[in-house]
């Protein structure tokens, strides 16, 4: 399928939204589409998944909009694109009526799983490589896709900056971007750059939708990407810009474990509410 032909179903969402976790299904049974704007989960997690979990599944994807975060398709692997998988993600998304789906831009496989998100690295060989495994899986699919800026803690055969990579991948691959503010806060720490200059390096005018998390802090100077805790003052800032330089885009959080109790969890939620607001009225005054 020819890149002019992809649909970009990243305008079906809005809002503020929250990652599904099967250890929320109880949880946030009596929530409303009012509180929680759009869900996201992982597909594999729900691919070929019945009995009662599936129904639990239906009843979420009937009541909310839903994206797809995909974990495990290794975009930058050595090994050949899992088609099968990305069939399977695409029957998964049509029966439950998902909107969107997005991935890491990293690699976890080779001839098995690797189970952790490893760096590509951030040469023109890999731009057009990355890019060409990327349109393919569009073709697949039938629709744009948006790519994760990712965490990283090393930067092998480095021959461009992260953010000439990034750009670089998601112009040849006609992609989207799925925009990590937390990730690029983790990056900023880790190695050593400035987290407003990377910000307004990226091409924001192809954000999908944004990320927001908590992370671990190791050390001064080290920071691990984890979704298990709060999210601190300088990421919220970093929010706030984000939706100053590129307009107020639907925005994600993620909590993957220490996932706190109810009202806690919700008001990080109406925390993004609240700055989304905001920003929207402060781009209004200005004339955006």
């Amino acid at each position: 399928m020819p890149a002019h032909s992809l649909v970009d179903y990243s305008a079906a969402i809005v809002g503020a939204g929250l990652g599904l976790r099967r250890t929320l299904l109880n949880t946030l049974e009596e929530s409303t589409p009012d509180d929680i704007h759009f869900m996201e989960v992982a597909p594999e997690n729900w691919i070929n998944v019945g009995g009662r979990l599936g129904k639990k599944f239906r009843a979420y994807t009937e009541r909310f909009p839903f994206v797809c975060h995909g974990l495990s398709l290794s975009i930058g692997s050595p090994a050949p694109l899992n088609t099968d998988l990305l069939y399977a993600i695409k029957k998964l998304m049509q029966e439950h009526g998902i909107r969107y789906y997005s991935e890491h831009l990293s690699y976890c496989s080779d001839d098995g799983q690797l189970y952790d998100l490893l760096p590509i690295p951030f040469t023109e060989e890999a731009v057009d490589y990355v890019a060409a495994r990327i349109q393919q899986a569009q073709d697949i699919l039938g629709q744009r896709i948006a790519i994760e800026n990712s965490s990283y803690y090393c930067a092998p055969q480095q021959e461009m900056t992260e953010s000439e990579f990034i750009n670089a991948v998601i112009k040849k691959a006609d992609c989207a971007l799925l925009l990590d503010v937390n990730n690029i806060y983790v990056n900023s720490i880790n190695h050593n750059y400035d987290p407003y200059e990377f910000l307004s390096s990226l091409p924001g005018e192809r954000t999908a939708y944004i990320h927001i998390a908590g992370h671990y802090k190791e050390a001064e100077d080290l920071r691990v990407d984890t979704h298990g805790a709060p999210v601190i003052a300088s990421v919220w800032d970093l929010l706030d810009k984000t939706y100053e330089l590129f307009g107020v885009k639907p925005t994600l959080l993620e909590r993957d474990f220490n996932i706190p109790p109810l009202p806690e969890l919700m008001a990080e939620l109406d925390e993004i509410k609240t700055r989304q607001r905001l920003s929207s009225s402060i781009n209004v005054r200005a004339g955006l």
